[in-house]
């Protein structure tokens, strides 16, 4: 733990409340989570986070349920329980069913446990693959 206290919107420098502001309207929510409020604690790391998550989480070539899904699958690979919350929140909001929750949890322990006997085996990559 950090030992850090989130940041309030109401304790917050003007440059915290312009990015709380922008996530609350962007996301329309009454108030920002607690990854913000903690992150908060330094301005220029909330902002460019704020700024990334925000351009590459908006749709795209990718519909935003696809990202939040593969964003969850990776949290889980991560062991963030937090970002595993999160984002299996938003991958509901964005349609995820449970079966869909499902098949993407076994997708996720396959490819796990299959890239680790990769990587124990040392398989060489196959020449069809670096077309």
């Amino acid at each position: 733990m950090s030992g850090r206290k989130p940041v309030e919107y109401r304790d917050a420098p003007p440059a915290v409340r312009a990015v709380f502001d922008d996530i609350k309207a962007t996301r329309q929510v009454e108030d920002v989570n607690n990854f913000w409020k903690h992150l908060a604690n330094d301005p220029l790391t909330l902002k460019r986070t704020w700024e990334s998550v925000k351009e590459i989480m908006a749709p795209g070539a990718l519909d935003v349920r696809t990202k939040e899904m593969v964003y969850l699958a990776i949290s889980v690979s991560n062991g963030c329980e937090y970002c595993t919350a999160s984002h299996g929140a938003a991958a509901r909001k964005a349609g995820m069913t449970d079966a869909m929750f499902g098949e993407l949890m076994a997708v996720v322990g396959m490819a796990n446990e299959t890239n680790r006997l990769a990587n124990g085996y040392r398989v060489p990559v196959d020449e069809a693959f670096n077309r």
